[in-house]
Parts: C-alpha cells; structure tokens; sequence
C-alpha cells in the first residue's frame, strides 16, 4: 500500500498517528506489541510527533517490546546513535519497561561488532518462539536512503546475501561512522508489518526503484512484511511511483 501526505511535516505527524493507532488496536487484541524503530531526520521527527500527541497515553508503553533495525556502532549516549536520538523524541517521555527496551550494542564495551551483533541475534532468539529467529515484530519501521538502502543494508554491500543470520556487523558504510550493527532481510521479512517512510523529492528515484527493481540492485526492495507493506510518502518522494504499482 502506498500513501501519499502533502509534506515530510504532516508525513511525520502521519505516521505518528497511524503507529500509536496500530500498536493500541495490537495491545488491545494480543495485550502486548514488538515494534522496531528507525532512525534518520523522519523517523525521529515521527517519534516526536508520537510524544506530542495527546492519544500518545493510549498506548500501554509497559507492554511494549522496542527493537531497533541498525544502529551506529558508537559509544552510548553519542548523539549519532539511533538510541539516544530516539530517548531524546520520545522514549524518555512515556512509561516504558527498561527490559523491554532492547538497544543494539555499543563501541567501547568490550566488543566487537560481529560479537554486538551476534550477542543482538540471541536476544532476539529469547523473545521469539522457539522455532524462530526473531520475534513476530508487529511493526517495523525504515527509513529509506536515497541509495536506496534500508536499515545498513546498503547496495553492493555483502549483508543483502545473508540468508541465516538476523543481525550482521556493517563495515565500510558508505555513510558514516564506517561501522554499525544491522538487521537483515531474514528479520526484516519476519515482520508483520514493515512500513517504508521517505521525504523529499532526493528520494523519489529509491522509491521507484524499490517498487520495481530487484533487492540486490536496491535494498529496500527487498523490505516486505509478511501481512502487509506500507510505502508511507510525502508528495515530493512519490513523483516517480510508476502508474498502478503497489508493493
């Protein structure tokens, strides 16, 4: 499903309202949900929209399993990383339960990436059935490069081959820092719902490509929930949408 808002203001406000709308309706049939931020300009614009809404409180923020789709391997607190950028919009603002609060490893604490990201996989294992890798993320959140990459999964890059393994290390990142700890497809693809978010007529060229090109030659191709795709669009990003064309 595509949907298209005016501008990457009420897109944000958009996906604020729609996210805190799913995740009560999830809350409400299963009592609890497993939602995977993102980062980058919207979707933290996003999050703060959620912290300014006035139905933010209808969500159950103690029943709330948060996960994060790649992250910067950086020191904690660094303003770069998607953790603290998403405490700062929101998390420190709502009730939330500390171990329901899953961030990605971290440089300067006695790992590696591998090891970060290996040490992330396990914890997914634990919070999923025993039969799978991930838990049934209800939601998941990406944001899209102008690249065409989603979460670190950028093009050229080894991580679009992995077929096992739900967390990689990513080094040589095109966008700096160098080095970052990602979800792959096999995670990503374990979503119930995975929803795209792009702004900004730079983007309308990666949306084009992700409706209709191959994941190897775009990532976000290859980003698809298993109940439901939504392609979540301001009016600058989806000039290139080609006619008829749905996720």
């Amino acid at each position: 499903m595509i949907l298209v808002h005016d501008n990457a203001e009420i897109l944000a406000q958009a996906v604020a309202a729609r996210l805190i709308t799913r995740l009560v309706d999830v809350q409400a049939a299963r009592g609890s949900a497993h939602l995977v931020l993102t980062g980058g300009t919207l979707g933290i614009a996003a999050l703060a929209a959620v912290a300014a809404s006035p139905a933010r409180d209808a969500v159950d923020w103690r029943a709330l399993d948060l996960w994060w789709g790649d992250e910067r391997f950086l020191p904690a607190g660094d303003p770069d990383r998607n953790e603290t950028q998403a405490r700062e919009a929101l998390l420190d603002q709502v009730g939330l339960t500390p171990s329901r609060v899953h961030p990605m490893g971290r440089a300067g604490a006695g790992q590696t990436a591998e090891e970060a990201a290996d040490a992330y996989a396990a914890e997914l294992a634990k919070a999923a059935s025993p039969e799978d890798l991930v838990p049934s993320f209800d939601i998941l959140l990406l944001g899209l490069g102008p690249d065409t990459h989603v979460a670190s999964l950028f093009p050229g890059h080894p991580a679009l081959h992995e077929e096992e393994r739900p967390v990689v290390a990513v080094h040589d990142s095109p966008k700096p820092p160098p080095t970052r700890i990602s979800l792959t497809f096999p995670a990503i693809q374990a979503a119930r719902e995975v929803w795209l978010v792009a702004a900004g007529a730079e983007k309308a060229d990666a949306v084009h490509l992700a409706l209709t090109a191959g994941h190897l030659q775009a990532p976000a191709a290859g980003a698809r929930g298993r109940e439901r795709t939504l392609f979540l669009l301001d009016r600058a990003a989806a000039t290139r949408i080609p006619p008829g064309t749905s996720p």
